[in-house]
């Protein structure tokens, strides 16, 4: 079988946009991704590519593909994840699971976060010569990018895994991405000890120990401004939110226990062990006072920030066949994984981060053409000879 037996463009999309592959820590939202994996090894197979499908280790019922065509090593890989974020059907204007075509543009839910690049791939895998193919191309599709990140972080189990480029499909408006944030979700919990509020030495409150911890942070926050700033980044420090607090349960009790729930966007160039060391800081005179009164607790692995150096090959080719400067976002990615297998790295892809996690997330039409022509670029440019 050969390129002319895969569907149209259109049915590409239609068909991985219909089958859910939803990654959610809410066990009735989470669902399995293989049948997104099993369709996508079918189509690759059809172009001539050798596929493996490995489940996670970490999660059963989630999977990683990889598929390779052409014999040597390095070589370009295309990377995605096939998962999607949850929905809320009451804010949604069309079927999430059907592609609809209306206002010159693709609604569904993966339309461009980010099932729909693989469409992209797909077709502009077809619409090359693969007799004239001279280095391997390799194409990788990942489990439960949205929440864990497991699959990416499983992607060494992947035998002779070394390219020599690595671009990610994520939207970008096919503008290269060069560097991004890391992400870190912290609880910072204080176990104090309750007793009746008429007598404070009854007790250790730790809504008051609390306090003091935020005021560590807040100190923090402002050296985070002047000792990493980046320009580089719209918001150019590392960002510290204080998203959830909780404590006691009656004014008249001693509180016992407070909890806070912290968000921290790391730039490159300060580590997630670093950010560590300084979590434990703030906490570290308490601990001295009251010991076993602290824990901290990651509410997912941290993702550590991305950089690809901006004058790297594939980020100079990327401006050159995008016709715009590499930029650097606050958002993140798969990059930092996948860097760590040896390769050039850039996050460039289909549709706009602006759609990402909104109802109605939708593709615009007149972007299908300009996008597989520089898809198209990148590829000939690395793997095909004239």
């Amino acid at each position: 079988m050969n390129a002319q037996s895969l569907p149209s463009f259109f049915s590409m999309y239609q068909q991985l946009i219909a089958i859910p592959s939803i990654s959610a820590t809410v066990p009735k939202w989470d669902t399995s991704n293989k049948k997104v994996i099993d369709l996508l090894a079918e189509w690759l197979e059809l172009l001539g590519f050798e596929c493996e499908i490995n489940e996670l280790k970490s999660q059963q019922g989630k999977y990683n593909l990889l598929a390779r065509r052409g014999a040597g090593s390095g070589g370009l890989l295309l990377s995605g994840h096939t998962d999607t974020v949850p929905y809320d059907a009451s804010r949604w204007n069309f079927d999430p699971f059907t592609l609809t075509e209306k206002n010159n543009r693709w609604y569904g839910l993966g339309s461009i976060d980010m099932k729909g690049f693989f469409a992209f791939v797909l077709q502009v895998l077809s619409d090359l010569d693969a007799s004239k193919q001279s280095r391997p191309i390799m194409v990788l599709a990942t489990a439960d990018e949205e929440t864990t990140m497991n699959g990416a972080r499983e992607v060494s189990r992947f035998a002779n895994l070394h390219p020599d480029y690595c671009i990610i499909g994520e939207p970008t408006d096919m503008r290269p991405v060069y560097a991004h944030k890391g992400h870190m979700s912290e609880v910072i919990r204080i176990i104090g000890r309750s007793g009746h509020s008429s007598d404070p030495a009854l007790g250790i409150n730790a809504i008051e120990l609390m306090h003091e911890v935020i005021s560590s942070l807040m100190k923090l926050k402002e050296e985070f401004k002047h000792k990493y700033s980046n320009s580089s980044f719209t918001v150019p420090q590392p960002t510290m939110n204080f998203g959830h607090i909780h404590g006691g349960d009656n004014a008249n009790r001693i509180c016992g226990c407070c909890e806070l729930h912290l968000d921290v966007r790391p730039l490159p160039g300060l580590s997630v062990d670093e950010l560590y060391a300084h979590l434990h800081k703030a906490t570290e005179s308490i601990q001295k006072r009251y010991p076993g009164s602290v824990e901290l607790i990651s509410l997912h692995h941290p993702v550590p920030a991305f950089e690809q150096t901006p004058d790297s090959a594939l980020v100079q080719l990327a401006e050159k066949v995008s016709q715009s400067q590499a930029q650097a976002v606050n958002y993140c990615t798969e990059a930092p994984f996948l860097q760590e297998l040896g390769c050039e790295t850039l996050v460039m892809g289909p549709g706009s981060i602006k759609q990402a996690h909104q109802p109605d997330e939708y593709l615009l039409t007149e972007t299908i053409e300009p996008t597989q022509e520089k898809l198209k670029k990148l590829l000939k440019s690395y793997c095909f000879s004239d």
